[in-house]
């Protein structure tokens, strides 16, 4: 199971005021992980979010993978060249 995004609204009652203001610069990884979770449950579209928050659709779709790939954590700055290096597990296997 994937990690939560913390302090985030359920995925049936996000809106668009839970998400981060559209002059954000420092994306924590709780904030990157909120605006992935509202694309994916259609409060924004792949072309919104990256309209609001002045974003390549590349680097969206980086922080997507990121995700899924190893969850929350993997948002993380920090460890983006570690995570980039490390072969991705076949689903079902723990991350």
């Amino acid at each position: 199971m994937k990690d939560s995004i913390p302090n985030a609204p359920t995925a049936q009652r996000m809106t668009l005021e839970d998400l981060p203001p559209p002059n954000t610069r420092r994306w924590v990884i709780r904030r990157k992980a909120q605006v992935v979770e509202a694309v994916r449950t259609g409060v924004l579209s792949l072309d919104e979010a990256c309209d609001r928050y002045t974003l390549s659709i590349e680097e969206f779709l980086s922080w997507q993978r990121l995700f899924d790939s190893h969850g929350v954590h993997g948002l993380r700055v920090t460890r983006l060249q570690e995570y980039r290096n490390t072969p991705q597990k076949p689903e079902g296997e723990p991350h």
